[in-house]
């Protein structure tokens, strides 16, 4: 019988990061959401699975569009295709708790706009997740590029932060 190898299989080194944890704080946010955690949301590990966290940022921009820009999913005649996400965790949550989801724009441009979203457990200045979201606005009927609504642009305009307010850029890995 031979002995089983202990330690990391080659090409599994966990060692090395992909970089520093999100950095841009609750007040770097422009609008919150709560939501609720559900008992579904955790993996077997008793943690949020990190599928759960795209579910919150889909739901934050789309109340934010739907509530503030006037976005009605069933006939709008320009609909908003997510066309890029992606996520990096700094720590864990779980069920039962309420989340504060934080939503700001950092490009916001003919076509197209970019979130950055936060997770934030409650009472914590520092997000559990950050995440960025970016739709591209096209005709329902064609599918090709329109210009952002105006109604909808307008609800996007106060969430824009400058180029001088701290940026978290979630790196591909």
């Amino acid at each position: 019988m031979s002995e089983r190898r202990r330690g990391p299989r080659q090409g599994c080194d966990v060692s090395a990061r992909a970089g520093p944890a999100p950095s841009v704080s609750r007040a770097g946010y422009r609008h919150f959401m709560p939501i609720a955690t559900r008992w579904m949301d955790n993996d077997s590990y008793g943690h949020v699975n990190n599928v759960t966290y795209y579910s919150y940022f889909d739901t934050a921009v789309n109340e934010h569009l739907i509530r503030c820009g006037g976005l009605d999913i069933h006939s709008s005649s320009a609909i908003g295709y997510a066309v890029e996400t992606s996520c990096r965790f700094a720590k864990p949550l779980s069920f039962p708790e309420t989340v504060d989801v934080g939503l700001r724009v950092t490009r916001l441009g003919t076509s197209s706009v970019s979130y950055e979203i936060g997770i934030f457990r409650r009472g914590d200045e520092e997000p559990a997740a950050a995440g960025r979201f970016v739709h591209v606005w096209v005709d329902r009927a064609t599918e090709r590029p329109v210009p952002i609504p105006p109604r909808i642009r307008a609800a996007l305009e106060p969430l824009v932060v400058g180029p001088d307010e701290p940026r978290d850029a979630p790196q591909r890995i």
